[in-house]
């Protein structure tokens, strides 16, 4: 429903915006705590909708798109605890928003990014806006971006959502961030860089990530890492106390 000044009553985004929204979770300004961006102060963009289902996923509130969890852009805004519910905002209304913070890198997350077209917004704020742009998927299918984002593919196998990580993906990976919790998840990881090579010599990054920085896998992290030259990701933000 629209009012007679042109916003939408239920988003708080403007008519012109309508076709073109987006579920919106949450938009903070922190300190990207992982792999090759660490330490950057960074615009996260967290989209609601995820149908990966990883059971040790600490964003599970971001997974359902419940018509009934929908509310206005302002109650989206002050919310102060992990919830399920979320705002669809508009590309013109997200853009001017990204814009109000000082970090220049825009991190997009989840729930899962890819079951979203981000292509106008991420054309909108790398080319118009000077921004750096991060997408942080799963990989089991096509991530719709500007073709300058940085995509990190965070691989999920065997998922009970029932979802196939893609080589394609893979291979369009700026970085592929691991998450560990078990030596079965680097035998998984392993299968599928070797398929990768079929495709191309391009290096990538590998990052290997301590599920819930527990201490036995990031023992395992480090000594894999160690072993084939990858990298270690501990999840910096969670040691500084930032979201």
């Amino acid at each position: 429903m629209l009012t007679k000044t042109g916003t939408d009553t239920q988003s708080g985004a403007p008519s012109s915006d309508r076709g073109r929204m987006l579920p919106v979770n949450e938009l903070f300004e922190t300190i990207q705590g992982e792999a090759t961006w660490t330490g950057t102060p960074s615009v996260f963009v967290r989209l609601q909708g995820c149908d990966v289902s990883c059971p040790w996923c600490d964003t599970k509130h971001t997974w359902s798109l419940d018509p009934a969890k929908e509310v206005a852009l302002s109650a989206m805004l002050s919310k102060l605890d992990d919830d399920e519910k979320y705002s669809l905002v508009g590309i013109d209304t997200l853009v001017a928003m990204v814009k109000r913070y000082r970090a220049k890198h825009v991190v997009i997350t989840g729930g899962e990014p890819r079951t979203h077209d981000l292509l106008l917004l991420t054309t909108r704020l790398i080319e118009q806006e000077g921004r750096s742009v991060q997408i942080e998927t799963s990989g089991t299918a096509e991530i719709r971006c500007h073709h300058r984002t940085w995509v990190t593919v965070s691989p999920k196998f065997h998922m009970p959502g029932g979802k196939v990580v893609q080589i394609e993906m893979l291979n369009r990976a700026d970085e592929i961030k691991m998450p560990v919790g078990r030596p079965a998840d680097i035998a998984q990881l392993t299968t599928a860089l070797g398929l990768l090579k079929q495709r191309t010599s391009r290096a990538i990054p590998i990052w290997l990530q301590p599920l819930s920085t527990s201490k036995k896998a990031t023992e395992l992290c480090i000594a894999i890492a160690t072993a084939n030259n990858w990298k270690l990701s501990v999840q910096t933000h969670k040691f500084i106390g930032v979201r």
